[in-house]
């Protein structure tokens, strides 16, 4: 039987979690924040608030990834806690809005800039970013088609340029003769309390942007088969990668604010065809400066795309074993060692999202549906606990039992408040992920070749 080959050290885990994290949101998303909140420390505050909340589940994932470094990630720890319909229910909401939307996103996104940065497209720009997305994705599929050495190879190029440009933009930023001190202190009245009825559901609204900043740092477990000395290197991935981006979007958001007033930053919210972070260093080194933070963002998006492509084939290759998607996605590439067939579905998928136009409104849904299962992941940590205190874990939660309860428990906020704020958005995300109760009905009565370990830790 041909199996997926373990072929990702320490330092590749750790800046997969880095690619798989750092896309466009951090360049864009603080535009919307501000006209959210009217005060710079807020927003700031915001990012700083999304960090800690998305550490605390790395910190707590990290347990779950060390007792069960198998290929699919929470789908696995999902299936050992709460069974398989709600593991899959998982993996679908995963296929078909969470992770290939995602994908579509970040593609777009990658050919609305190439488009803006060379000037073509003309009458036709949308039909234009609509193939430069495609073409994005075909060829990062293939090249996670040829193997994950590959495929992180050109994820670990990409994010070392990025880390290089991260800090040139601090240097022009912190030199800009437009900033100052007083930028970071000076508030605007904000019109999220009109909005949203109170300050609290501003920030959470605000943090929305936030935690689309911080998407994707669960996606390293989803390849625990390929990464060495799983149980040790994943935890230790998790926690240093999260802390990372942490420390590259608390330093860029400052930055923004301290070289542009918060009501020139709110203001970009209302032109869309207007990128905050280009705006920014466009006002410190010119056109010089917007051009090369246009193309910072190609390379970002590109390789979160790429690291979005790598990681969750891996769900969809795990279900197909378990024989809970379609078949044929369990086939291992007998030359690359690559769940082949799941990155050729996942492509097919999302390239449709990115014709459909649809993207946009399933990525409002993103962050509140991912949230549902990042608390139940934490509340398994919790449960597990109880269930088996003996069970070997090579890596316990630090802060047990705080940092999982406080990580359950901000995402029972966030999804409450979501429910209130975007019941549309929220409501359409469940129903998306309800979809795939017939498939589920289908596919448990279809018989599998392998035996299948459904075994629910609950003695």
């Amino acid at each position: 039987m041909i199996k997926l080959a373990r072929t990702l050290g320490l330092r590749s885990a750790i800046l997969l979690v880095v690619s798989g994290i750092v896309g466009s949101g951090v360049f864009k998303k603080v535009a919307p924040m501000a006209a959210e909140l009217g005060s710079p420390l807020l927003v700031v505050a915001c990012w700083v608030m999304a960090g800690l909340i998305s550490l605390a589940g790395a910190l707590t994932y990290a347990e779950m990834a060390g007792m069960f470094p198998q290929s699919g990630g929470e789908y696995v720890y999902f299936k050992k806690v709460y069974g398989r319909l709600f593991a899959f229910l998982y993996g679908w909401g995963a296929f078909t809005v969470m992770r290939t939307a995602t994908i579509a996103a970040l593609a777009h996104i990658f050919g609305q800039s190439l488009i803006t940065l060379t000037g073509s497209g003309g009458q036709s720009t949308e039909l234009a970013v609509q193939f430069v997305a495609t073409a994005l994705i075909v060829v990062l599929s293939w090249i996670n088609y040829r193997g994950v050495s590959f495929a992180e190879g050109l994820s670990r190029t990409l994010i070392y340029l990025t880390f290089g440009a991260v800090a040139i933009i601090a240097v022009l930023g912190f030199q800009a003769e437009s900033g100052s001190i007083a930028n970071l202190t000076q508030s605007v009245q904000q019109t999220g309390v009109n909005t949203r009825g109170s300050l609290l559901g501003s920030l959470v609204v605000a943090s929305l942007g936030a935690f689309w900043g911080y998407e994707g740092w669960n996606q390293i477990a989803y390849i625990g088969e390929e990464v060495k000395n799983p149980q040790r290197n994943l935890p230790i991935a998790l926690g240093v990668g999260t802390s990372i981006v942490i420390g590259i979007y608390v330093l860029l958001n400052v930055v923004y604010v301290y070289v542009l007033p918060i009501d020139a930053l709110a203001r970009l919210a209302s032109e869309p065809g207007k990128i905050a972070a280009v705006e920014v260093v466009r006002q410190a080194a010119g056109w010089a400066g917007a051009t090369f933070i246009s193309v910072l963002i190609l390379v970002t998006t590109s390789n979160s795309t790429n690291a979005s492509i790598l990681m969750p084939a891996r769900v969809f290759y795990a279900m197909a074993r378990d024989g809970l998607f379609f078949k044929a996605a369990a086939v291992i590439h007998p030359r690359y060692k690559t769940p082949s067939v799941a990155i050729l579905l996942q492509s097919t998928w999302a390239i449709i999202l990115v014709w459909s136009g649809s993207f946009d409104q399933l990525t409002d849904m993103l962050v509140f549906a991912s949230f549902i299962f990042y608390g139940a992941t934490a509340l398994g940590v919790l449960l597990l606990r109880r269930r088996l205190p003996e069970q070997h874990r090579p890596y316990r939660v630090i802060g047990y039992p705080f940092v999982p309860i406080f990580f359950c428990s901000c995402c029972t906020l966030l999804v409450i408040m979501t429910l209130i704020n975007q019941p549309r958005e929220a409501l359409t995300g469940l129903a998306l992920i309800a979809t795939g109760l017939p498939f589920y009905w289908f596919w448990r009565k279809r018989p599998t070749e392998s035996p299948v370990d459904d075994t629910v830790l609950n003695e």
